[in-house]
């Protein structure tokens, strides 16, 4: 049984359709590439899977019940969650209370409960507190817990997104463009990371410009192209399909 079926997704804004009848699955432990042209659908989709916008039709099951339309506080507490392509951080947090503000679904305390000081509340942050550490332990940052998010390096926020988007344990991640922004070193520090949350039990899904990390590390690729899905399949596949030669790799995956 696949983990995420999308079927026929389609979104239209006025008399612009951004995706278009896209269909595809993603089964437990798969690392599933979306690749293609600027403007071809990509994040349109990603918004549609975690509940940012609903599709005009089609549908999105998740372990084979149906989310497409859900909200995305709903949607994340099934167990997807994300990070964004522009990084979202929080002014002065440090890194730990950035990655917290992922783990809050966690909580039990009720909004009441916090408003009245229960010591539940306190035994909550030490919980979601406890597992930001483990997921910074994760992604190598657990020495900069105390740092202020926003002033550490490009590639060190991409891992703090990352980790916050772990904060509640997601069955599914998905990660737009990754890669986007990090240097050499650091793209290959994801790919491993990517592989090491695989072995860990976390399907992935994402969109991704840089060719040489969606060969290294996707099992299968989907590619869009003008909101619709002109190919799907291994790397080696996609490499070698005409039409996705044509247009998009070109030359570049030479």
């Amino acid at each position: 049984m696949a983990l995420l079926e999308v079927e026929g997704l389609t979104k239209s804004f006025g008399g612009l359709t951004a995706v278009s009848n896209v269909s595809f699955q993603v089964k437990e432990h798969e690392i599933i590439a979306v690749i293609g042209p600027n403007g071809a659908g990509k994040t349109t989709l990603f918004n549609m899977i975690t509940g940012v916008i609903s599709p005009t039709s089609g549908s999105i099951k998740f372990k084979d019940k149906k989310i497409s339309g859900r909200k995305p506080h709903r949607i994340s507490a099934h167990g997807i969650n994300r990070t964004f392509q522009n990084i979202e951080l929080f002014g002065d947090m440090s890194v730990i209370e950035t990655v917290m503000v992922g783990g809050d679904v966690l909580g039990k305390t009720g909004f009441v409960q916090s408003v009245l000081g229960s010591p539940n509340v306190k035994k909550d942050e030490t919980a979601i507190r406890q597992v930001a550490k483990e997921k910074l332990a994760l992604v190598n940052l657990q020495e900069k817990d105390s740092n202020i998010a926003s002033e550490l390096s490009y590639g060190q926020q991409r891992l703090v997104e990352i980790a916050r988007a772990l904060a509640n344990d997601p069955s599914l991640l998905l990660l737009d463009e990754p890669a986007a922004g990090l240097n050499a070193s650091e793209t290959a520090q994801l790919v491993q990371l990517m592989l090491k949350l695989r072995k860990s039990g976390i399907t992935i899904l994402f969109v991704e410009h840089d060719m040489d990390t969606v060969m290294n590390v996707a099992d299968r690729i989907v590619v869009l192209e003008f909101g619709k899905k002109i190919a799907e399949g291994t790397p080696t596949e996609i490499q070698n399909n005409p039409k996705v030669i044509s247009a998009y790799l070109g030359e570049e995956i030479d």
